[in-house]
């Protein structure tokens, strides 16, 4: 890797090196948390739809449903608190990868690359989602379940969604809960690259305060004995 991006005489005692004990990484840990409790308190609306054999009724979806929609048409301060987490996140990232570390590049790269993956599936599957339940596309009056379904099996486009094909409201909120199931399992791989980050550091520490404990205590040569007397 080009040495403009990474710095190998860099590391874990350096003073300018950005660890598990700098701000940069609150800036990561405190929005990944954030996103998380979003998502555990989602779990109970998509536990039925993943996690249970039991037949799924109307009066279940169209109650989730009704919550989707309270969540897409809140107001836009939410939408924007939202924004600048996922910014906030980026931004440490950014810091504790600018003149890196090799395990600044271990790491946060890691860490990084999975943060984009859940941004990606955020936009791609839970925000298209949220935007067909609260424009009620299952309840147009041209709208076939079954007509849907096939379209979907033969991969035929739908051309009032510019070219994608609309699942059933079942599927389709299936399709959400997989996303957010898929979400929480990436953030939580952030979490344990960082935890990983801070597991590494403890162990280089513990090893550099052996080595100086063993350089102390080892026995001078004979010719720093001679020098000490003849002083």
């Amino acid at each position: 890797m080009p040495d403009k991006w990474v710095d190998w005489n860099k590391t874990t005692r350096s003073k300018d090196y950005r660890g598990s004990a700098s701000f940069a990484t609150f800036m990561i840990i405190g929005p990944t948390c954030f996103f998380l409790g979003i998502l555990f308190a989602m779990f109970p609306y998509d536990f039925p739809l993943l996690w249970t054999k039991d037949p799924i009724l109307g009066a279940y979806l169209d109650q989730l449903e009704t919550h989707l929609k309270f969540l897409h048409q809140s107001p836009p301060l939410i939408a924007r608190v939202l924004s600048i987490a996922v910014g906030v996140g980026f931004l440490g990232f950014f810091i504790k990868l600018f003149r890196a570390s090799e395990s600044n590049m271990l790491f946060d790269g890691a860490s990084l690359v999975l943060y984009l993956i859940g941004v990606g599936v955020y936009v791609a599957n839970i925000v298209k989602g949220l935007r067909l339940v609260s424009a009620g596309a299952w309840h147009r009056d041209d709208f076939d379940e079954t007509a849907a379904a096939a379209a979907a099996a033969m991969r035929q486009a739908d051309p009032l969604t510019g070219g994608e094909v609309i699942l059933g409201r079942e599927d389709s909120l299936k399709v959400m809960a997989a996303s957010n199931t898929i979400l929480a399992l990436v953030l939580v791989g952030v979490l344990v690259l960082q935890a990983g980050q801070w597991y590494a550091e403890r162990k280089d520490s513990e090893e550099f305060e052996k080595l100086e404990k063993m350089e102390k205590s080892a026995p001078s040569s004979p010719t720093a004995e001679k020098s000490k007397k003849r002083q």
